[in-house]
């Protein structure tokens, strides 16, 4: 499992730190610019936008869903949230509040100008 995020982003990083903190050590936390996207099958644009977490399967799961997926794996009372970030109502949620979070990135605690969304 891996947890991959925009290492170039003050506030992704923090996220990410906090986390792994959280997370069983076989899962990798890695900054997409450390990786071979191609290997994922994802592109700089979809990384640079949103965090990612690749299952055992290979499988790619986007935003809130990475953030789920992530909470679930730390487990514990994490795990409760995380599963309520994928299931509806809370995914209904979720979803924008997470892409909301991600678009003013940049002005959340920890970031700078390098953590501005591309247009």
């Amino acid at each position: 499992m891996q947890l991959i995020f925009d290492g170039d982003c003050g506030f992704c990083t923090n996220s990410a730190r906090w986390i792994e903190a959280r997370l069983p050590s076989d899962v990798d936390i890695t900054p997409w610019q450390a990786l071979d996207l191609d290997e994922f099958g994802l592109s700089e644009h979809q990384v640079m936008t949103a965090a990612w977490w690749i299952d055992d399967a290979g499988i790619a799961h986007r935003g809130h869903k990475a953030v789920g997926r992530s909470l679930i794996a730390a487990g514990g009372a994490w795990a409760l949230l995380g599963r309520s970030f994928l299931i509806a109502p809370g995914s209904w949620l979720a979803r924008p509040v997470y892409a909301l979070i991600a678009r003013f990135r940049y002005k959340l605690p920890g970031s700078s100008e390098a953590c501005r969304l591309p247009d």
